[in-house]
């Protein structure tokens, strides 16, 4: 069968469900597959930052500010690690540390300190005096009485953050945990609690796309094409959003290439609704006399094979053009940016 971006428009709308069902058969999981970026840690370094804290606190039997501050200057890695036995995100420890030490302590400014920590062994070591450094000790302090407190009773209806194996009774509970680790059982458990690489995911969610966007950028450069590739969160006068990839250039746009991977249903659901707004600011401009342009969608992840009626929307809106990381190989060959390859 033909792909829907090979034919015209009168075959594409007579037999759009089973066009709707090649695009979704072309989709590929992407869940499996994490990019690292620059933010994760390998075990072996994380297991050094540990050995380091539990050096500096006498394994755990003294979880005192200055020795764990110690430990972040010798280890700053190790301040992932205070983060980790507590069981919370940078910002959700931001907020506990304003409330308790009274410091105010922004949660951006949290995120911040940590993918420093996670960069630089040495950058608590390097802190001198001022706020920032009174908003990371206040934290390291935070930490150091929520951990070596019980933790007090909760309602029959509410669960504790630090009710965990090695929180739940102070520093009994992570002396326990380091003498003698931790029992597969409760590691299962608080892993379904916390899911594997959700920390890591949510780092890198803003980049699972560049997959896909470095596959058309290679394409592009390849067939010798004059395109533009616009950056994260940059501005572009015209529109709500910039795309992705202009060609020629976003001054006169004659093709958008908009690269969207989604492995849920309603991030694709956001992401086709981006696409389809593209396809209505074209139409706007023709109907004003002006020149629109071409838009191509290039999709991966199950999230777009969810929705049948969201893929009938976008094949109908794109005039066929979907393309998938199995069908990129065509973009070049059978959308409007054949007219930019310079012939040989």
């Amino acid at each position: 069968m033909s792909k829907p971006y090979e034919v015209e428009d009168e075959e594409l709308l007579g037999n759009l469900d089973s066009f709707v069902s090649e695009v979704f058969a072309d989709l590929t999981s992407t869940f499996l597959v994490l990019p690292k970026g620059t933010s994760f840690i390998e075990y072996s370094r994380f297991e050094s930052a540990y050995e380091v804290l539990k050096k500096k606190t006498d394994a755990f039997r003294r979880v005192e500010p200055k020795l764990v501050w110690d430990a972040l200057r010798e280890d700053a890695l190790a301040f992932v690690v205070v983060r980790t036995i507590l069981g919370m995100t940078p910002p959700e420890w931001a907020e506990l540390t304003s409330e308790h030490a009274g410091t105010d302590v922004p949660q951006g400014w949290a995120r911040t300190l940590e993918g420093q920590a996670r960069r630089s062994i040495d950058y608590f070591a390097r802190m001198r005096s001022g706020i920032g450094l009174t908003r990371a000790k206040a934290m390291v302090e935070t930490a150091c009485h929520f951990l070596t407190a019980p933790v007090p009773t909760a309602a029959e209806d509410t669960v504790h953050r630090l009710n965990k194996f090695d929180t739940a009774e102070g520093v009994v509970s992570l002396q326990h945990s380091a003498d003698f680790h931790v029992p597969y059982a409760i590691l299962l458990y608080e892993r379904y609690l916390g899911r594997p690489f959700a920390s890591h995911k949510d780092s890198v969610s803003e980049i699972v796309g560049d997959v896909m966007e470095s596959a058309i950028e290679g394409l592009l450069h390849a067939a010798r094409v004059s395109f533009r590739k616009t950056a994260r969160a940059e501005r572009i006068p015209g529109f709500e959003q910039a795309p992705d990839f202009f060609v020629p250039t976003e001054v006169e746009p004659r093709v958008i290439v908009e690269a969207k991977i989604a492995g849920d249903d309603g991030t694709a659901r956001d992401k086709v609704a981006r696409i389809l707004r593209l396809c209505s600011m074209s139409q706007e401009r023709i109907n004003r006399g002006e020149a629109g342009f071409q838009v191509v969608a290039c999709i991966d992840g199950r999230g777009f094979g969810v929705r049948k009626e969201d893929m009938r929307q976008l094949l109908r809106a794109t005039h066929g053009k979907v393309f998938t990381l199995a069908t990129l190989p065509d973009l070049t060959v059978h959308t409007d940016i054949r007219d930019y390859v310079p012939e040989r």
